[in-house]
């Protein structure tokens, strides 16, 4: 019985342009599919976690939820404000904001303690996520106004400002991205084929790929929704896989054609590579998609999210790869053989340097094994000083117009740079229990440093509008629900929401200013959320999550080649490796970006930690592409044992066979993701690094040292008992040159 790949190459191989229309048709249905569909957002419920999650949860039941409010802040261009001036500019904007549809409601103006700024709060309609699409007439309507009072600085920002710029600013990136990332892999891919026409062949099966899986990621997203990452993820593993998956295939097209020399039609040979690249193609994909599955159980709508996006394009790239690329193969077959002769003296030479960079392993294999384990160890040791936190709206680059206003609206704000909602809900009768609780909660605070004066925030509640336009205390806000059952009480923080300051008042609030009060009342059920206990909140679910989500990566990893080569110690060994260079590429980036002696080198400033995201991210990514590698190399390991070939030889013939195409393909990856060290959100660049890093590390340390050394000095035992030839996995028939007779010409 035929398999799949041979059985697809076969079938493209002999309808080459049956083949390639249907996959352009695949594509156009597939993308015109999503737009028609459109993308299914995430919404603020999709984020919750945690005891914030909870709180945000009670508030909206209770019609209580936070609203998307922008503020339009009015300075002095030069010298003091002139108040008369500023106040007329504040009664012109509110009048033309309050006409705007996408305005819900405009709050009177607010005086800063200092009276060098005015502000005007306005709330937006719609969920806390979708403010960000209304904000571009409201930014209009203020620079129309602002044209009329050259003296004073008038600019918009607030969260749905904020969100609107980053989302410009990730445009601007992805763009920059691709601008690094295409020319260097169409000059990797010359260098290997040598011809402008092949190096097309993977670049363009990898966009077509590309776009195929964003039209399935819009339609998949009405079953789980896009957290507005997808999108990333499918650009970054799509690319690199993409045109991995499209190199192992012709790399062993060519490879055959070259030991035919010219006796096997170019059917033939597609379909010679399709029953040993393509099988190795498929078990490879299929361990990266099992294996990204696992950030599914993170519970967390970013990371499925990142695992749709990147189980998708790896389908279509491994389809792709199987259906219309052996219809390429064909039709490009003559010119490939012409090609292929002019190539010989220089893939000789490739062969020879890739050689040397083999022969410490063949030669000391012991001292090859220690030393480069040891250099890996070495640069995994700063793993043991990670910090993780959630990057908040602080952390967002400056290049963003709406974050320079924001640094000033906070500067003469610092009661809006953070603020805590305590929630409670209880009984209507006890209203004014909860309300004297509340109240006594807010006066420890008050009298707290950790905390800010109670009385400025986003609110436009007309019963604190006189008293905040003058910049006097009104006392505690604390807004209840309509049927008295919900109260929020809002405490501000004027400190940014990953300074320790702002943890601290958040640890106090929740061990001891609320179960001195709120606590002490029976049946009152309390919740902290705020910006703080968002960010805190998430680390600790991420936090709680990784064993899970590690523990069964490393289960499946182990699985799914235990099951594909039958050795469990070439399945340890995998697993083993990939967690080598995870942890060698997550201990530099500690070093790189939890201090600031970088900053400057990579255009960031330092968090001084690690993005939550990026451990779990990197793991599972890493391990499922590693496993290409690992396939492939050991795919090429296991023909040549099935030849008869010594294991120790085995394993030498094997890598060094295999090692141009790997090297050339961590090339890509390692473009690919370096791009990203170039974009401006911070979490991004240490993406981007890890990964890139962990891929140079993975292939030229992991699969020219410490693999073969290891493979030499474990020899037979590595493998199971063979009870003869081409008894296991993915292997061809032992000297076998073509798959079927009908086909030689």
């Amino acid at each position: 019985m035929r398999n799949l790949p041979t059985t697809a190459a076969r079938w493209s191989a002999r309808h080459p342009w049956r083949a390639i229309i249907s996959w352009i048709v695949l594509v156009v249905l597939c993308l015109g599919a999503g737009l028609a569909l459109g993308s299914n957002e995430a919404t603020t419920q999709d984020f919750r976690v945690g005891e914030a999650g909870r709180a945000e949860t009670v508030a909206e039941q209770a019609g209580m939820q936070r609203e998307p409010t922008d503020h339009i802040l009015i300075t002095a261009v030069h010298g003091s404000l002139a108040t008369s001036s500023a106040r007329q500019a504040a009664t012109d904007l509110a009048a033309a904001m309050r006409g705007l549809p996408e305005v819900n409601r405009v709050g009177a103006p607010v005086a800063s303690r200092d009276g060098t700024a005015l502000r005007v709060p306005v709330v937006l309609h719609g969920p806390e996520l979708e403010g960000k699409k209304n904000v571009v007439p409201l930014r209009a309507l203020t620079e129309k106004i602002a044209a009329g009072y050259p003296g004073l600085r008038i600019e918009q920002t607030g969260s749905p400002s904020i969100s609107q710029g980053v989302n410009d600013q990730r445009g601007e990136d992805l763009a920059l991205s691709e601008k690094i990332t295409f020319p260097v892999t169409v000059i990797t891919l010359l260098g290997v084929f040598g011809s402008i026409v092949m190096a097309a062949v993977p670049l363009m099966l990898a966009l077509s790929s590309i776009a195929a899986a964003l039209g399935l990621s819009m339609v998949v997203s009405h079953l789980v929704p896009d957290a507005g990452v997808g999108t990333n993820m499918i650009l970054l593993i799509g690319l690199a896989v993409g045109v991995d998956y499209t190199l192992f295939y012709l790399k062993r097209e060519r490879d055959e054609r070259a030991r035919a020399g010219g006796r096997l039609s170019s059917e033939a040979l597609v379909e010679l590579a399709a029953a040993t690249a393509g099988r190795t193609i498929v078990a490879s994909g299929l361990a990266v998609i099992v294996s990204t599955a696992t950030l599914y159980l993170a519970s967390d709508v970013i990371f499925s999210s990142l695992a749709t996006g990147t189980i998708l394009v790896v389908a279509v790239a491994m389809a792709s790869s199987l259906t219309v690329l052996p219809a390429l193969l064909v039709k490009l077959g003559r010119r490939a053989e012409r090609r292929a002769r002019k190539r010989a003296g220089r893939v000789r030479t490739d062969r020879q340097v890739l050689g040397r960079l083999l022969r410490p392993a063949q030669r000391y294999p012991v001292v090859t094994l220690v030393a480069s384990t040891l250099l890996m160890l070495g640069l995994a040791a700063p793993v043991l000083t990670i910090k993780l936190i959630d990057p908040g709206r602080d952390t967002f680059s400056r290049d963003i117009p709406a974050m320079q206003s924001y640094d000033r609206l906070t500067a003469a704000y610092p009661e809006l740079l953070v603020k805590h909602e305590v929630v409670v809900r209880s009984t209507a009768e006890r209203a004014p229990q909860i309300r004297q609780a509340l109240t006594e909660l807010a006066g420890r605070a008050q009298s707290d440093p950790l905390f800010a004066s109670t009385a400025a925030s986003n609110s436009t509640n007309s019963d604190t509008e006189k008293a905040t336009a003058t910049g006097r205390s009104a006392g505690p806000i604390i807004r209840v629900s309509a049927d008295g059952r919900t109260a929020v009480l809002e405490l501000a923080v004027p400190h940014p929401a990953q300074d320790a300051r702002a943890v601290a008042s958040l640890q106090r609030l929740r061990e001891s200013y609320i179960p001195a009060t709120i606590g002490k009342i029976s049946g009152a059920e309390t919740a902290v959320s705020g910006d703080v206990a968002r960010g805190q909140d998430y680390v600790r679910h991420e936090s709680g999550k990784l064993p899970l989500v590690i523990g069964s990566l490393l289960l499946l990893t182990f699985l799914m080649t235990l099951l594909v080569y039958r050795s469990a110690v070439i399945a340890g060994l995998g697993v083993l490796l990939n967690l080598l260079s995870a942890g060698a590429a997550l201990g530099v980036l500690v070093i790189v970006f939890q201090g600031t002696w970088a900053e400057g080198l990579l255009d960031f400033d330092s968090l001084g930690a690690i993005a939550s995201r990026v451990p779990l991210f990197l793991f599972v990514i890493l391990f499922g592409l590693s496993m290409d590698y690992q396939f492939f190399v050991i795919s090429r390991i296991k023909e040549a044992m099935d030849r008869g070939v010594p294991a120790r030889q085995a394993a030498v013939e094997g890598i060094g066979r295999s090692a141009q195409v790997v090297t050339s393909a961590a090339v890509v990856m390692v473009t690919v993701f370096a791009a990203f060290v170039f974009l401006h959100l911070t979490e991004m660049k240490q993406m981007g690094f890890c990964l890139a890093l962990a891929v140079l590390l993975d292939a030229f340390v992991i699969r020219l040292l410490i693999l073969p050394a290891a493979l030499r000095l474990l020899g037979d035992r590595a493998w199971p008992r063979r009870r003869g030839p081409g008894a296991a996995g993915l292997t061809s028939r032992p000297g076998a040159t073509a798959p079927s007779l009908e086909i030689v010409r």
